[in-house]
């Protein structure tokens, strides 16, 4: 993963904060005209801000890319100094001053490189799908050439994420930042989503929620963002933390730039998640539960919302293997919580009597701020949880219904026709 960022000192700290933590280690310096064991923080920091200056009207001067490994792959210091030898030369970055960390904070070995993308001549290097045109082929060239399992081999097992301990924060055993900072490094960037209330919808799966403050609350007033952790009752523990203190960003500025672009990408998978659900619904002998487990076999969660009287009044579905959310209304009326009962049943007032298969949840109330607090919500069990323990996926989904729009509104006015000039 290759990210340009606005501040070198920023991703610098973030790995020199990891060191005093704890949790990794400085494997070289690469390009740095001091020995590595000469240099102190200071002058590891300098050298990069020396760098940048010799062109300030690039705003986007940092550059932060992390190499990931397979979790059984056992990589000496020395061997993986030479990957990342060997991988900064193939993408263009073998001249640039950099700074190679390992660190020790998940459950596969793994690299994060810090340098800039200002040349010693003051030009500026080009990142435009570099992952694509210099990235790729590098990592091909390196799983042969050091005999590395195959990134197709294990991105699934990478992207099985871990919920945060719970008990582990309550008692101070965790660190509450890095565990979260786990989970969005997989969610925030892996998941298409289209809203703050779909994005959750994965994080609460997690033991993580996305928090805008109360409404009176100064980072509410300010559109910040914080991430906290909740028990397994919803309810948020220990302090939370500011959005911007993580390395990715997951800021609200920066997530709703992604909403409109997610929205775009996760139209391809429409029809295939449609015709899963038609397919899938002529076999289910009018039964909601048996429907659900059939689209679980699928990689598709099924998800009813209750409201008042048990009424089933929402659903959503989320796509595990296209790593998509969509409510009911994105897919269309005939695939909505009524839809769905009429075409299963022939009856929507048989909604109500259809709660009886799935599983209640405490009230959503302290939770969520999103004017849900007098709803509750039910889900249809999912299989064991990887942290070991059966949960309800809809104990973790709590939204309204999000219809996303192809076009923002502003893009939609008409053009006034100019008048012809005599």
């Amino acid at each position: 993963m290759i990210k340009s960022g606005t501040s070198v000192r920023r991703m610098f700290h973030y790995n020199e904060n990891k060191i005093n933590e704890g949790v990794a280690s400085l494997l070289m310096a690469g390009n740095y005209p001091f020995a590595m064991d000469d240099m102190t923080e200071f002058h590891r920091l300098n050298v990069l801000l020396k760098q940048v200056e010799l062109n300030s009207t690039v705003a986007r001067n940092s550059v932060h890319i992390s190499l990931n490994f397979a979790p059984d792959e056992i990589l000496s210091d020395e061997k993986m100094q030479s990957i990342a030898t060997d991988y900064m030369q193939r993408i263009g970055f073998g001249g640039q001053p950099y700074l190679v960390y390992r660190h020790y904070d998940s459950g596969h070995p793994h690299l994060h490189i810090a340098t800039v993308k200002i040349r010693s001549d003051g030009s500026r290097m080009d990142l435009n799908n570099i992952g694509k045109r210099l990235s790729e082929p590098a990592r091909i060239a390196l799983e042969k050439e050091y005999s590395l399992v195959k990134a197709e081999d294990h991105k699934q097992q990478l992207f099985s994420i871990k919920p945060v301990d719970v008990h582990k924060v309550i008692y101070g055993k965790t660190d509450t930042r890095r565990a979260i900072a786990n989970v969005l490094g997989k969610v925030v960037d892996g998941y298409k989503y289209t809203s703050l209330p779909e994005l959750n919808t994965i994080l609460r799966l997690y033991n993580v929620e996305a928090f805008k403050g109360s409404e009176d609350s100064r980072t509410y007033k300010n559109k910040g963002l914080l991430y906290r952790v909740l028990d397994k009752e919803g309810n948020p523990i220990g302090v939370p933390i500011k959005a911007s203190l993580f390395h990715n960003s997951p800021t609200l500025a920066n997530l709703e730039k992604k909403y409109l672009r997610n929205d775009v990408a996760r139209q391809q998978y429409k029809d295939r998640l449609k015709n899963n659900i038609d397919f899938t619904l002529r076999n289910a002998d009018g039964d909601l539960k048996i429907f659900a487990e059939k689209m679980l076999g699928q990689g598709i969660h099924v998800i009813a919302r209750q409201g008042e009287g048990e009424r089933i009044y929402g659903m959503t579905y989320v796509d595990i293997k296209t790593k998509c959310v969509f409510n009911g209304s994105d897919l269309g009326r005939n695939y909505s919580a009524a839809g769905i009962i009429e075409r299963l049943l022939g009856d929507p007032e048989m909604l109500q009597g259809q709660s009886r298969m799935v599983t209640k949840i405490p009230d959503a109330g302290s939770r969520n701020q999103e004017k849900i607090n007098t709803e509750k919500a039910s889900g249809l069990l999912i299989p064991e949880h990887p942290a070991g323990k059966l949960m309800t996926l809809m104990d973790l989904v709590t939204q309204y219904e999000y219809a996303a729009n192809g076009l923002p509104n502003v893009w939609k006015k008409k053009k006034r026709k100019k008048g012809r000039r005599l």
